[in-house]
């Protein structure tokens, strides 16, 4: 089994190569995002945790929706207003996801559930998944393009794009802390052309 790891800045795309991996090649797709909710839940281990972290910045009102699940939205207010409380929520989150992953990817080469793993977040290079994958991408997508995208799909201006954009790695440094290059600027057809490459000898046929 051959993990990859996906990565690329905001409004690259990585979705539709993603859904593209999973359709032709039988990848088992493991979304960072996905498994930090699932952590984040009542009874899992992330959950009292937080709880506990967000109140001492900011009480424990609001914390909580009817059904006990952590208010998500009240716990990224806290967050935006508090770098400090960002790097303590990261400190809990994101060993637990490492293990989370870790374990899946584990099972499945165990039990020969795939023989492609993929696992996407926008901050792989930053949280050392290297050492857990075999092949880091890196999805470019011009900068216009990006910018378009997201004016479209969800409605951000520009100011909120600018501010996505800064806080994530630059395009010299996803290239830095990466194996392999797609090139998503253009059309679909010209990406899986590129990931047919990419993937020769793995999974389903390509076209």
């Amino acid at each position: 089994m051959k993990v990859i790891g996906v990565t690329g800045g905001v409004g690259s795309g990585k979705s539709e190569i993603l859904r593209y991996m999973e359709n032709q090649y039988g990848a088992r797709i493991m979304m960072a995002d996905d498994a930090a909710r699932e952590l984040e839940r009542p009874g899992r281990v992330c959950y009292e945790p937080l709880l506990a972290l967000l109140a001492q910045h900011g009480g424990a009102e609001k914390l909580t929706l009817d059904d006990g699940e952590i208010n998500r939205k009240e716990m990224a207010f806290r967050i935006f207003t508090d770098p400090e409380l960002l790097s303590e929520v990261n400190a809990i989150v994101h060993p637990a996801v490492w293990d989370y992953i870790k374990e899946d990817i584990e099972y499945c080469r165990r039990e020969g559930k795939t023989s492609l793993y993929v696992v996407e977040a926008a901050l792989l290079i930053e949280c050392g998944y290297g050492q857990m994958v075999d092949e880091m991408w890196y999805i470019h997508t011009d900068m216009e393009v990006r910018r378009q995208r997201l004016k479209d799909s969800r409605g951000y201006s520009d100011q909120k794009i600018d501010d996505i954009m800064a806080s994530q790695l630059s395009e010299e440094e996803f290239r830095r802390g990466s194996d392999v290059v797609i090139d998503n600027s253009w059309s679909l057809e010209e990406t899986k052309k590129q990931i047919d490459k990419a993937l020769q000898g793995i999974g389903g046929e390509a076209d």
